[in-house]
């Protein structure tokens, strides 16, 4: 059957009863009737088995059921009709089932690739920078939520895009891939950091907007229902106003080749995390507003210049690792833990953080995404490929709820 096999003691179930419970029959007095019990297993081997395997194990049944020499309950007329009769109504739903596997696997299918054009992998090296990075959504069963990144070179460098939009799960996808369709074409365009998140922050504005007037509401036509008038909404069924307000935390880096620097935008999002040698801080910028509020005079982003030593790396997080919380309500102290957990390859950093946080945290119940920056200039030929952030799902530790799944 299409989909997540069944266990294996669910496989089992039905042969360990077709050969236990005529065997017992043999060995208990004659008084015990235990023939009843075989009608069980045709609806058992629906939960493991496809159509010919039920039908396999019916017919077994039925076969069993006359043989008079084991004497499972003599069964009358009416007894053979019934068990007959379940047995093929299992083979029916069994059918049903197979059927309703495909059609979901179908869907998984197109979904998973759907939300992966959002966020595709994100490869080991984008030109002159080593990236690694841990993406887990909040909702289970998808592989986007409301936190963001990408990374793009551009003709001013190499540039990366980590954020976190309104709520979460698979109502904030949306917004996500307005934010990255803007960032993939700012990066191409605008010289200056701070432009790219002016841009960003417009995009926001423009659909906030059109959700504000239900210019994206979109409304089926009940069948059979003349009255109803096309992209009109049911009374009861129309967008709140309200519900336009649309914002977004970002964080902005620009790795500029052969400069040794990289410019830092911060839109209301948690400041990046210098790793040096074995010590780490926080990078110190002026945040803007986040993005779709509008920037105006003062609040337009100010961008951040820090010179880089070989061996550097930045990490930047959303506010699901800062946000964090142990059992004594304190929250995740991502600076010291990093300093702590410093590695020089990005991929065993990242691995690193995530199992401590884990480890730390009582809940994590906010979508999480962790990226490390790496510049290396003197390494490998760059990446020639599109690129954006790597979408991992990764599998907690020590039993604790809501830290993901694989």
């Amino acid at each position: 059957m299409s989909g997540a096999p069944a266990p294996t003691w669910l496989r089992w179930l039905p042969v360990v009863l077709l050969v236990f419970i005529p065997l017992l029959q043999l060995l208990v007095d004659r008084p015990v009737d235990l023939g009843f019990l075989l009608g069980a297993i045709p609806p058992l081997a629906t939960l493991a088995y496809g159509p010919f395997g039920t039908a396999v194990f019916s017919a077994a049944v039925l076969v069993l059921l006359n043989i008079s020499t084991i004497n499972l309950d003599r069964p009358g007329r009416g007894d053979v009709i019934a068990v007959t009769f379940v047995a093929v109504l299992s083979v029916a739903i069994s059918w049903m089932r197979r059927r309703r596997a495909v059609q979901i696997t179908t869907i998984r299918t197109v979904a998973e690739a759907a939300q992966l054009a959002v966020l595709p992998p994100l490869p080991p090296r984008v030109d002159v920078v080593r990236c690694a990075g841990l993406y887990r959504p909040a909702q289970r069963g998808t592989l986007v939520g409301g936190d963001f990144f990408d990374v793009r070179r551009g003709p001013y460098g190499v540039r990366a895009l980590v954020g976190d939009v309104q709520g979460h799960g698979i109502a904030a996808v949306g917004t996500v891939t307005s934010i990255l369709g803007a960032f993939r074409e700012a990066v191409l365009d605008e010289e200056d950091l701070a432009d790219v998140a002016a841009r960003l922050d417009r995009r926001l504005v423009v659909d906030a907007a059109d959700a504000a007037a239900g210019a994206i509401t979109v409304a089926r036509v009940p069948e059979g229902d003349p009255d109803s008038v096309v992209g009109e909404p049911p009374v009861g069924q129309r967008s709140d106003p309200t519900s336009g307000e649309l914002f977004a935390t970002a964080l902005l880096l620009e790795f500029r080749p052969g400069s040794g620097e990289v410019g830092v935008v911060s839109c209301g999002h948690p400041a990046p995390v210098l790793l040096r040698g074995a010590t780490a801080h926080e990078i110190e910028v002026q945040p803007a507003p986040p993005l779709g509020l509008g920037f105006a005079g003062s609040d337009r982003p100010v961008e951040r210049d820090v010179r880089l030593q070989p061996g550097d790396r930045v990490l930047a997080v959303t506010d699901g690792v800062t946000e964090a919380r142990n059992d004594a309500e304190v929250f995740y102290p991502l600076v010291d833990r990093a300093a702590q957990l410093a590695a020089e390859d990005p991929g065993e950093l990242i691995a690193a953080i995530w199992r401590d946080l884990v480890g730390y945290a009582r809940t994590i119940d906010d979508d999480v995404a962790l990226l490390v920056f790496a510049p290396d200039p003197e390494g490998e030929e760059p990446d020639t490929g599109t690129v954006t952030g790597e979408v991992l799902e990764s599998r907690e530790s020590g039993g604790k709820e809501n830290r993901g799944e694989s």
